[in-house]
């Protein structure tokens, strides 16, 4: 299996709901057992789908043509007995008996570097995620057995958050023009399940009009171990970046929210939040414009610590991170630009003022 390959999605319904919600989202591939085909004619007549037939340990097209075989695994032995090999078309495994990862990831490894593509019959979307991430390359496919429209839109919500990752976040430079501190407040750090890289980090920012790149705490110092999963972002009422082109408040995040972890080219890359730690510490003041005679500024509260910073566009004179302690009216750092508005995290257009 080609892991750069589009993922396939089939599906296998008897639910006239779901079958149009899955057209609607770009999925026409369907699945029914031999003897419902008449279920897949009348389809046909309203909609533009692409039937298959599954007969016995065969699939088949609509000129009974095999373009896949079919596969139900309920026992280690049954595994080790599926390999690749050379004839032509697809593989569907209908896993049994509870387990779904280790046979996953063992289909994955077994098959890799294989021509053919691997799909697995999952009952809901959260299922078809695990077969999709299987040894983070994941099965070729699914073919999703549901009747229930919320499976198809769940797992068009998860094709979406990881093509955003894809698409690379817009960055600008912003000119400090202010440093001050500010007094007490309730920070919040958010632990990440996963490690953060130099130039790494999560945008934050006081209005959702601007959101600065925080970095995290991966970099070594001489007073304090690096926590490479952490990022320091600031106080509750911040604003930071989720998946779906979202945001929500620093204090709305938990351990399973998912967050966006940036670095300083843009690229981007969905993390889950391990756990929040909101505790009073002193803050510092940051404002910035993109252009020095813009009337609009930029904001955000930062912990007035050493291992709190903010990522420059260029790795020069300055590293990875300005700390905060560092920083000085006329430093340049990344932010990236939205929308003035949002309601409950998404993007809206209408007047907003924020000062």
């Amino acid at each position: 299996m080609d892991p750069r390959r589009e993922k396939l999605v089939w599906v296998w319904t008897e639910s006239k709901q779901v079958m149009t919600a899955a057209v609607e989202r770009g999925w026409s591939t369907f699945l029914f057992p031999v003897d419902r085909r008449g279920l897949a004619d009348d389809w046909s007549s309203i909609a533009l789908i692409n039937p298959l037939a599954l007969q016995g340990s065969d699939i088949l097209d609509g000129e009974n043509k095999r373009v896949a075989s079919f596969h139900e695994i309920s026992s280690p032995q049954q595994l080790e007995q599926l390999q690749p090999d050379d004839g032509d078309g697809h593989v569907v495994i209908h896993l049994q008996g509870g387990w779904q990862v280790i046979p996953a990831e063992n289909i994955v490894a077994a098959f890799q570097g294989c021509s053919k593509t691997v799909l697995a019959i999952a009952s809901s979307s959260t299922e078809a995620q695990v077969f999709l991430e299987a040894l983070e390359q994941g099965l070729g496919g699914v073919v999703l057995k549901v009747d229930n429209v919320h499976q198809i839109i769940g797992l068009k919500e998860y094709f979406d958050r990881t093509q955003e990752v894809k698409n690379a976040v817009g960055l600008s430079k912003a000119t400090v023009t202010r440093v001050q501190v500010a007094g007490m407040g309730d920070r919040v750090c958010v632990d990440l399940c996963s490690v953060m890289l130099p130039g790494e980090g999560l945008l934050v920012g006081s209005f959702a009009r601007g959101l600065f790149l925080v970095h995290s705490e991966c970099l070594e110092s001489n007073y304090i171990a690096s926590r490479p999963f952490r990022v320091n972002a600031g106080p509750v009422h911040a604003y930071v970046a989720v998946p779906g082109g979202k945001t929500c408040y620093l204090s709305e995040l938990h351990a399973g929210k998912e967050v966006m972890v940036v670095d300083r080219g843009g690229r981007q890359r969905v993390a889950i939040v391990g756990r929040i730690k909101v505790e009073s510490r002193s803050l510092v003041l940051v404002e910035a414009k993109e252009h020095p005679d813009d009337n609009v500024s930029y904001s955000l509260f930062l912990q007035n610590a050493e291992t709190v910073g903010l990522v420059p566009p260029h790795e020069g004179s300055k590293g990875t991170s300005i700390p905060v302690t560092s920083l000085k009216v006329g430093d340049e750092v990344l932010f990236s630009v939205h929308g003035g508005a949002r309601h409950t995290g998404i993007e809206i257009q209408e007047f907003i003022l924020e000062k």
